[in-house]
């Protein structure tokens, strides 16, 4: 068990949440379900690419903000369109800059990892043109970065 893991608060959806994030990412997996007094699953373990995570029926008095997100970072266009979409499907909403909240009101960052190359070079001019790219974005575009950064 790691010592520091993700705690999420659903109003009642915890475990359909944790079956749809284990779905969409490789070596995920539900550890464990704790059931509550009505029969229902009361909190879900659950591990996205090895790192754990928790999640509780607590009901409505909390919800998600962005001020907290999840961060994945992609190898390819392919891996961010495909988490893109399955992502804001059924209800989720895209927003900008890689960012977006699926169906339960959890934000995530679906993020290439050529933007964090192209924004950290050292050639400043260029990262600025990438930059001022990424800002025009809603889901990431590997090649709109690049051809920004190039030019």
């Amino acid at each position: 068990m790691q010592k520091i893991c993700t705690f999420l608060w659903f109003d009642n959806q915890a475990e359909e949440a944790a079956n749809f994030y284990v779905s969409l990412f490789k070596n995920s997996k539900v550890l464990g379900i704790m059931p509550g007094p009505d029969g229902k699953a009361m909190g879900v373990s659950f591990q996205l690419e090895g790192q754990e995570f928790k999640a509780l029926n607590g009901g409505p008095k909390y919800k998600f903000t962005p001020a907290v997100s999840l961060f994945v970072n992609c190898e390819t266009q392919a891996e961010v369109d495909e988490l893109w979409t399955k992502l804001t499907s059924g209800g989720g909403a895209p927003s900008r800059c890689g960012w977006l909240t699926d169906k339960y009101g959890l934000s995530w960052q679906i993020i290439p990892t050529k933007l964090g190359e192209l924004l950290g070079s050292k050639d400043r001019a260029r990262a600025a043109n990438a930059i001022n790219a990424m800002l025009q974005m809603d889901k990431i575009d590997i090649a709109k970065l690049q051809q920004a950064y190039d030019q």
